[in-house]
């Protein structure tokens, strides 16, 4: 038996085949989505829906045609927030806006589009509330949904679309106890794990988001921590119950689940600046090193004793995004590179600690993902030591691709919960 999942990226189309006894990625394949559009608005972030579709559909019919008969199921995760406008017949009348779209932070009644909702530039509602108010959107649009739900729509022949609530939640104004937006917008809403129909006689899941998604595939149980680096970096643990603190986001995840997670707007940017700062200063001497991060790793482990204290919220906070980094605790003995570069990772562990108390969450376990830290032996042995556990890494990359995977495995009733496909995930040697 194999399952496929496809993860529609941003920049990026991955689909994956795996063996749905074992676990094992039998074929990974990743396109990139190409699919931007230029325009004359600087803050104005849109793709091109028809090429998504269309690099996704090969991506998925060469999956199939690999193993046949074999294939059971079929999910599908994405980029979150944005949205495509769908008409009565379920064809797309829009591009995509995407998550990144800054239209929401465009001047409105005293503030801008998405302080007057209370929300966030680039979710759904927020860029949707902004079309109507300047009357952008399309005439013939019925409904809107993200790229991933479009997708499974496409594939199932559908008018309308199915939303799992880590999708709908992520578009903004979705009410996480009552289960439903508010206002209303006339959007299915379906939770749990279910199919939305089928595509070559193959069930497809309901489509999940790729946040969702990348943890489900990474925490073989609720009492871990999932720390992901990337350009950002995050923090996420699963709760039996809401949790609202500050600097952490309380999110739908599957079995009555909540997903705790919290976001370093910096992250693994930090690291990406010192290694600026140090490839000017060796410029400067006439020195050319494009490979500076095996010396930096190098430094931090010489500087792990260093008791310089770096904040590396360089970018802020989403709650205060006045917020800058800082450097303390100088002295004599610790102006060095070992001791700076060691206590900037030590930094980035910190953020997301402290992000971690807040949730109230008690993790038994630590897994990671993302090459920002799958990379960085100094980064791993810092959070090893701020959360008090052995960091564990999933045996494959693509995890939110492998999510949808394991999601539809389920929606298939192929296996019949979460337990029991949980056991299909692997953590390297």
């Amino acid at each position: 038996m194999k399952a496929i999942g496809i993860d529609l990226g941003t920049t990026g189309i991955c689909g994956i085949l795996m063996d749905a006894e074992c676990g094992e990625i039998c074929r990974s394949i990743t396109k990139p989505s190409d699919s931007f559009i230029k325009t004359e608005n600087e803050w104005e972030r849109v793709q091109d829906v028809r090429k998504i579709e269309k690099t996704a559909f090969e991506i998925l019919d060469t999956l199939i045609n690999t193993a046949g008969d074999e294939v059971v199921s079929i999910g599908i995760s994405g980029q979150m927030h944005g949205i495509v406008y769908i008409n009565k017949s379920g064809e797309a009348v829009s591009n995509l806006y995407t998550w990144q779209d800054g239209r929401g932070n465009l001047p409105y009644e005293n503030g801008t589009y998405a302080s007057y909702l209370g929300s966030s530039s680039g979710y759904g509602s927020v860029t949707d509330f902004y079309n109507r108010v300047n009357n952008l959107r399309p005439s013939d649009a019925s409904s809107y949904c993200t790229i991933a739900d479009y997708f499974v729509l496409r594939l199932c022949g559908l008018k309308s679309p199915i939303m799992h609530p880590t999708n709908a939640a992520s578009l903004g104004g979705y009410d996480l106890t009552a289960k439903k937006f508010k206002p209303e917008t006339g959007i299915e809403v379906r939770d749990g794990f279910s199919t939305a129909g089928c595509y070559r006689g193959i069930p497809v899941a309901i489509a999940i988001g790729d946040n969702q998604a990348s943890v489900f595939s990474a925490l073989k149980n609720d009492q871990s921590a999932l720390i992901n680096v990337g350009t950002g970096a995050q923090v996420s643990v699963i709760s039996d119950e809401p949790i609202l603190a500050e600097g952490i986001e309380c999110r739908p995840y599957f079995d009555e689940k909540y997903l705790i997670a919290g976001s370093a707007l910096c992250g693994g940017r930090a690291y990406a600046l010192l290694f600026d700062f140090y490839k000017k200063l060796l410029l400067a001497a006439g020195v050319e090193c494009d490979d500076l991060y095996p010396i930096m790793n190098a430094l931090a482990e010489a500087g792990q004793e260093s008791t310089l204290i770096f904040d590396t919220r360089f970018s802020g906070t989403r709650a205060h995004p006045e917020i800058r980094g800082s450097v303390t605790n100088i002295g004599t003995g610790n102006f060095t590179p070992e001791a700076f570069t060691a206590a900037l990772v030590r930094g980035m562990v910190t953020e997301l600690h402290d992000m971690y108390l807040a949730s109230g969450v008690k993790a038994k376990e630590i897994v990671g993902s993302g090459n920002g830290i799958r990379k960085n032996p100094a980064l791993i042995k810092a959070a090893e030591q701020t959360f008090g556990a052995k960091m564990h890494f999933p045996v494959y990359l693509e995890e939110a691709a492998c999510g949808a995977a394991l999601f539809s495995l389920v929606s298939a009733g192929i296996y019949p919960d979460t337990r029991s496909v949980r056991r299909l995930i692997k953590y390297e040697e």
